[in-house]
């Protein structure tokens, strides 16, 4: 991709009759750098310097567009697989450890977190990967939205990331969210004790052609998962995190007074009276039962006479 922004670019540079010192000129750098880009021979070009050539060479958005996946290149292999295969997924599944999805996160909330990351060289490098993060986002506008079923732990709502004020942006987002069809937000509450995915983050992606992987992540790594056997696993776990974590009306109720700074712990029902609550539900809505933690339907009636 570096080499394709590279080529669009000289493309570009030239049908608008410019050297690459008098570009250079135009936004702000040597004429060497201009050279590297195009050759894809030194360091990749940053988000501002993109912006800066698109405008020079009148290229109406298109080496913006390519940005992303020229920023993308800097991960791991697994990690740009991953990436990759989150883009085309049509079901999205995640259980979050720690901290909010990023496909749900604010900015400000983004760059708090993002920070933290030792490996940052540059205040500059830093607001590339919060613009990459946020690009991630535009997946979840339009009608191509995947199906999103997002799980909080708990440890999300309570541990502050950045200042009251980014914290409170930050519910309202997931908020919002929740108020798209297609996505669902559920809080998993620390009185569900002990589950599979416990450690670290987990995410299932389901594809259009009906295969499926795993990403898990932790503080210092990600593994990318797409063995049908081994994947299988975490969808079932995934699916019990749902049943585990608090209904998703309830969940909002609780995101709600985390943003109104009136969240109580205490107060989240506990997990037999959580399965009562839902059992009621269940019934209202058709006689379904839960068994074993999962809702079932209710075994037909014998017909007379059978």
């Amino acid at each position: 991709m570096a080499a394709l922004f590279g080529t669009r670019l000289r493309k570009l540079r030239l049908a608008a009759g410019l050297t690459q010192d008098a570009l250079g000129r135009r936004v702000r750098t040597h004429s060497t750098r201009i050279n590297q880009v195009e050759r894809c021979t030194g360091a990749k070009p940053t988000l501002e310097l993109a912006r800066a050539l698109d405008e020079a060479v009148g290229a109406d958005g298109l080496l913006i567009d390519l940005w992303p996946y020229v920023y993308r290149e800097t991960f791991p292999d697994w990690s740009r697989k991953f990436m990759a295969l989150a883009e085309r997924a049509v079901v999205i599944r995640e259980y979050a450890a720690a901290v909010v999805p990023g496909l749900l996160q604010t900015e400000e909330y983004a760059r708090d977190l993002l920070s933290l990351d030792h490996t940052l060289a540059s205040a500059e490098q830093l607001e590339e990967r919060v613009a990459g993060r946020l690009g991630r986002q535009v997946r979840l506008e339009g009608p191509d939205c995947p199906e999103l079923s997002v799980v909080l732990d708990e440890a999300v709502l309570v541990r502050p990331v950045g200042e009251p004020s980014v914290m409170r942006a930050q519910f309202a987002r997931l908020l919002e969210a929740a108020d798209n069809p297609r996505i669902t937000v559920q809080v998993l509450p620390f009185s569900s004790g002990k589950h599979e995915a416990m450690g670290g983050s987990l995410t299932v992606l389901s594809m259009p052609d009906g295969c499926h992987a795993a990403y898990l992540e932790g503080a210092d790594y990600g593994q990318l998962v797409e063995e049908p056997e081994e994947v299988k696993s975490y969808r079932v776990a995934c699916e019990r995190l749902g049943v585990l974590a608090l209904p998703p009306n309830m969940s909002l109720d609780v995101i709600r007074s985390a943003m109104e700074g009136t969240y109580r712990g205490e107060h989240i029902p506990s997990r037999s009276e959580r399965r009562r609550l839902a059992q009621v539900q269940l019934q209202q809505s058709g006689g379904w039962q839960l068994r074993g933690g999962v809702a079932r339907a209710p075994r037909p009636r014998p017909r007379p006479g059978q």
